[in-house]
């Protein structure tokens, strides 16, 4: 008891000092969604005990994949860290998991628990005393099984075959929550599947319900899953490396060929680059592919240049990842190798992209000129991209021979990683658009649109990266060593806005999309192909009269908010 309460204060003491600056910003919007989710899945209490199951199913999956995708999870407080002192595998396992359970994340799950408490109160008093204690052990459950499936992957990811293994397996997932749609429709189900209700997301609403034996196979399922993480923890001292034996040295020429070598013979052996080639192929591959179920393999075409995004938001801290590596860069002076790298990443997702484009496209018939414009312009996009945003949004990342037992963590900024990757997604798909248009349009005119655009890209974006390198190379180097950017010497206009001012920005520019985007266009355009009461799009709930207007008035209400942020920005005038 006494480890477990230090372990917490520890964590509290970390955290007080953690959150500053843009770290405190990023938690902040992140903690909004996640209060704005707590109170949609609370609100579900009201809607039924179907749909509440449904949606403490999703907080589930959310816990157990989420950690594998964005950097490793939550490790503040790391077990590398209490080594020495000889504590017991189940002690220091109980002791952080009382860690675990500080934080914005747990708090935030901890209100949408909420709901088995809403539950209980419409059931009777005995409900509602019976919801307490099932959503400290919903909780426990949660966290657990979290910091186990981390803990599985990270021992995957010591093997090669365990790394390719892991990214397939986590790509087929998370491809499979994305076209859910598909698999509820080929297998007949129209509502919420009673399958929600025997995963351990639905025992604390069976508890709540009345079901004692649901309450203590939560109370037997958080001590086994706390025995499994004891004893994956012992093993995670044990890392071991890939051997080198019997692999026939890499020559090279000139500077870029060196470059291009040391990046092949990386993407060769570091198993977490491994892991995201492999998820980012299982990803593209699968969700293409999912329609399949149904009969539809209109979507199979699409794999390839899914996997170029997908595999492009993968690498989108492409630097980071390297850590203080780009010493060695900065040393040789007039050297810049941004070009090897393109080329490097070019050669190690193109041929798969090639191969699985082209299959999948004879497989259909077609549609060839569109597939054939978007590969060469994602691809040449993609090239551009990954090194631009990489030294421009550098998230600051651990040198590699300095990993921890976790290999997933190669950073401590879980939500710049996620930015990142987001922000390389929406940029890499909008490089595919004008080779996109130009095919729909004029056919096969569209090839050599995209053929242009792919190569502008890669040369133009890889340009400013390496303009960017040469002259900020110094201040990148400072930040990945020290984990900390350096401040800057001129104050933006946002430095000079009040706290009240700076939080309105924020809220405009942050939330100003989901007004404007699902709620205005998208359901204006689900409104007129008929599509009604669709998921939590309002307008299509409403009268016919007033689902137009409904949904212009979003639209409106996310262009005042744009506008409300730009505003705020805008310099006064001093007379």
């Amino acid at each position: 008891m006494a480890v477990a309460l230090t372990m917490a204060r520890m964590k509290v003491a970390v955290l007080r000092h953690a959150f500053h600056g843009g770290r405190a910003q990023t938690a902040a919007t992140g903690a909004a969604l996640g209060v704005l989710f707590a109170a949609g899945t609370i609100y579900l209490a009201f809607a039924g005990p179907d749909l509440l199951a449904a949606g403490y199913a999703v907080w589930m999956l959310g816990w157990m994949l989420g950690p594998a995708f964005m950097g490793g999870g939550d490790e503040t407080l790391r077990p590398e860290y209490f080594s020495l002192l000889g504590l017991p595998p189940r002690r220091l396992a109980a002791g952080l998991l009382a860690a675990a359970f500080v934080g914005l994340a747990p708090l935030v799950s901890l209100t949408a628990l909420l709901g088995l408490l809403v539950a209980g109160v419409r059931l009777g008093p005995a409900n509602a005393l019976l919801a307490v204690p099932a959503m400290v052990l919903q909780l426990a459950v949660f966290v657990l099984l979290s910091k186990v499936s981390v803990a599985v992957v990270g021992l995957a990811l010591r093997s090669r075959l365990g790394a390719v293994a892991s990214g397939v397996l986590n790509g087929a997932i998370l491809a499979g929550l994305g076209q859910i749609w598909v698999f509820f429709w080929a297998f007949g189900q129209t509502g919420v599947p009673s399958a929600v209700w025997y995963l351990p997301s639905g025992w604390g609403l069976l508890a709540v319900q009345g079901d004692w034996r649901a309450l203590a196979a939560l109370a037997v399922l958080v001590l086994l899953l706390l025995g499994a993480w004891a004893a994956l923890l012992g093993r995670r001292a044990g890392a071991t490396r890939p051997s080198a034996r019997g692999r026939r040295p890499m020559t090279a020429a000139t500077v870029n060929g060196a470059i291009v070598a040391k990046e092949l013979r990386t993407w060769s052996r570091d198993l977490v680059r491994n892991h995201q080639l492999t998820f980012a192929l299982s990803y593209g591959v699968c969700f293409g592919a999912s329609p399949l179920l149904l009969g539809w393999d209109g979507m199979l075409p699409y794999a390839g240049p899914i996997f170029i995004v997908m595999a492009a938001a993968m690498a989108a801290n492409l630097y980071g990842t390297d850590g203080t590596a780009l010493w060695l860069t900065l040393m040789t002076p007039g050297v810049s190798d941004v070009r090897g790298r393109q080329l490097a990443w070019l050669s190690a997702q193109a041929p798969v992209a090639i191969v699985i484009t082209v299959a999948f496209t004879a497989i259909t018939g077609g549609p060839w000129p569109l597939m054939l414009a978007l590969l060469p312009a994602l691809l040449g996009g993609a090239t551009g991209l990954v090194p631009l945003i990489s030294v421009y949004g550098l998230v600051p990342g651990t040198d590699p021979h300095r990993r921890a037992g976790n290999p997933l963590r190669t950073s401590e900024d879980d939500g710049g990683l996620t930015g990142l990757a987001y922000l390389a997604l929406a940029l890499v798909l909008l490089t595919g658009v004008p080779a996109g248009l130009a095919a729909l349009w004029f056919g096969w005119a569209g090839v050599a649109v995209g053929v242009v655009t792919g190569v502008l890209f890669a040369w133009g974006f890889g340009l400013l990266a390496e303009r960017r390198l040469r002259s900020h190379g110094p201040e990148l180097l400072e930040t990945m060593r020290t984990g900390r950017r350096p401040r800057p010497t001129a104050r933006s206009r946002f430095d000079e806005l009040s706290k009240t001012k700076k939080a309105i920005t924020w809220w405009c520019f942050g939330f100003g999309a989901i007004p404007l985007f699902p709620q205005g266009v998208v359901a204006a355009v689900f409104v007129g192909n008929g599509m009604l009461r669709h998921t939590w799009f309002l307008a299509t709930y409403m009268p016919s009269g007033l689902q137009y207007p409904v949904a212009a008035a979003f639209i409106v209400l996310g262009l005042a908010m744009y506008g409300t942020g730009l505003w705020t920005l805008k310099p006064r005038s001093s007379g």
